[in-house]
């Protein structure tokens, strides 16, 4: 099995590929393998693993982690799915910049945004799972949120009626974000 890394426009948010291998059985696809990994310069370390289900038109994000520094490598285990990752990180290039990109269960893609992102994600099918190793565990005290359709950032989500959480629906822009005195903390800056 290989694994390919893809570059996107902004600095450290990569598209990983893993190999797949099928047969007439089905398939198999060894989605992290630790040695594989750090040959790549990708994390080997993660401490917990998340698994979300939601409906069509639900979107979760865009949500972040400062303490501690929370790295997520996302993929779709089944349905469609819209993933976004927002750079955060002050002394960015492209910080405030965006990237998405639709995939879904059989394209076996993961989308790796270090610490200093927000992520988030729209389902487009009937049902769709995500899945997302991270490097940090949750911290309820240090996370928050950027408003999923903040102007500033301009993502363009595929969806117009998006089903949300209270949470998401009064989340703050990234202008108020940047006032916090959390938006200077050294895992946002480069």
């Amino acid at each position: 099995m290989t694994v390919a890394v893809d570059h996107t426009f902004i600095p450290d948010l990569l598209l990983v590929r893993p190999g797949r291998f099928e047969d007439a059985r089905g398939f198999f696809v060894e989605v992290y393998r630790k040695d594989h990994y750090e040959a790549l310069g990708l994390p080997s370390q993660f401490v917990q693993l998340n698994h979300s289900g939601s409906a069509r038109n639900a979107v979760r994000g865009l949500h972040f982690q400062w303490e501690p520094p929370m790295g997520k490598l996302m993929r779709v285990l089944r349905g469609n799915a819209f993933l976004v990752a927002v750079d955060l990180r002050k002394n960015s290039p492209t910080f405030g910049k965006w990237y998405g990109r639709e995939t879904n269960q059989d394209e076996n893609l993961l989308i790796w945004a270090p610490a200093g992102f927000a992520r988030g994600f729209a389902v487009l099918s009937e049902q769709a799972e995500i899945e997302y190793l991270t490097t940090g565990t949750y911290n309820s005290a240090a996370e928050s949120g950027i408003r999923w359709n903040d102007p500033a950032i301009g993502v363009e989500w595929p969806i117009s009626a998006p089903i949300l959480s209270s949470k998401d629906e009064t989340a703050q822009t990234l202008d108020q974000w940047c006032r916090r005195p959390e938006s200077d903390l050294p895992v946002f800056r480069m």
